[in-house]
């Protein structure tokens, strides 16, 4: 597949804020004055919950305009949906289709065999990515709020899921040209982690096995970073053990805050030193894992439209 589409698919531990990255990208993309595609896979209406809009069906709708006059579009894909549509487009079975969907066939056919669903789910990203309008395609850009890092590869790389089950015919040509995409150098996996032991060593991991099968890692990208709440001097003092209960107790004389507060004051400093220092510590693991890093800042407010244009301006490299 000649593809110049650019696909980015997002990834990351549970938990770590993958969609939400996902859903900045797509911002930022729009920023630069692109029309992009953003995908679901796992049916949890993550992008619908992100940008305030009703639960999205399996149908492309425009959700936002991007600062830059770009326009962003949702898609919500499941294997059903994506089953009716492949045999519709290749087998013109319409609505036969539809018959062996009341039957229960779909759900026979993703259950006895795992890695139909994957080429069905990444299938539809694959049309959206190829697909043209006029003298150009549809969409600059396709972002794929992927599943959690521990299977992205095996989701991935539908080739080793469908070897056993089809080594001829549409399912496996279909399978073939998935690869070519997604091993295309328009396509980015990027994984997204905190600092913190576990989604380090996930990411760590992730990496080494999307590289062992050939397919593109993009950027890592550290979301949820907490800032520093205290001033250079006040760190120091801290780390010195300079910083005294009494000293403490007498700057608050002059303020609202009770003189009692001091101790529990050094504590919570001592404490947040104590999360930079870990934080720092698995930066340092991260910056040798031989991708390029993005750091995102973990907002006080939480997230909401503003929130993703703040977020999206972070990722304006990775647009």
């Amino acid at each position: 597949m000649a593809l110049s589409t650019q696909l980015h698919v997002v990834t990351g531990k549970g938990g770590t804020g993958k969609t939400t990255v996902a859903a900045a990208l797509a911002m930022a993309l729009a920023a630069k004055g692109k029309k992009v595609l953003l995908c679901e896979v796992e049916g949890r209406q993550g992008i619908a919950q992100l940008f305030d809009v009703p639960p999205l069906p399996y149908e492309e709708r425009q959700i936002a305009v991007g600062l830059g006059g770009g326009e962003v579009y949702a898609l919500a894909i499941d294997p059903e949906s994506a089953l009716l549509e492949y045999l519709a487009m290749y087998y013109r079975l319409g609505r036969a289709g539809k018959a062996l969907e009341r039957f229960g066939i779909i759900d026979f056919a993703t259950t006895i065999a795992p890695g139909v669903r994957d080429v069905l789910l990444t299938g539809k990203v694959y049309e959206a990515a190829g697909r043209r309008s006029g003298d150009g395609l549809t969409y600059d850009a396709v972002i794929m709020d992927a599943p959690p890092t521990g299977r992205i590869t095996r989701f991935l790389n539908v080739n080793a899921e469908v070897a056993g089950l089809a080594k001829v015919g549409p399912i496996r040509r279909q399978a073939d040209s998935i690869m070519e995409m997604m091993r295309s150098s328009a396509t980015h996996v990027h994984l997204v982690t905190v600092l913190e032991e576990m989604p380090v060593q996930e990411t760590i991991d992730g990496i080494a096995e999307l590289e062992s099968a050939r397919l593109p890692v993009g950027h890592v990208i550290l979301n949820l970073v907490r800032p520093s709440l205290m001033s250079d001097g006040t760190r120091e003092a801290l780390q010195s053990g300079s910083l005294k209960p009494a000293k403490v107790a007498a700057s608050l004389a002059r303020s609202s805050v009770t003189k009692a507060a001091a101790p529990a004051l050094i504590a919570g400093g001592e404490a947040n030193l104590e999360r930079h220092r870990l934080q720092d510590e698995q930066r340092e693991i991260l910056q040798d894992c031989g991708r390029p890093l993005i750091e995102l800042p973990s907002l006080r407010d939480g997230i909401d439209l503003g929130a993703l244009f703040e977020l999206a301006d972070q990722l304006r490299d990775l647009a």
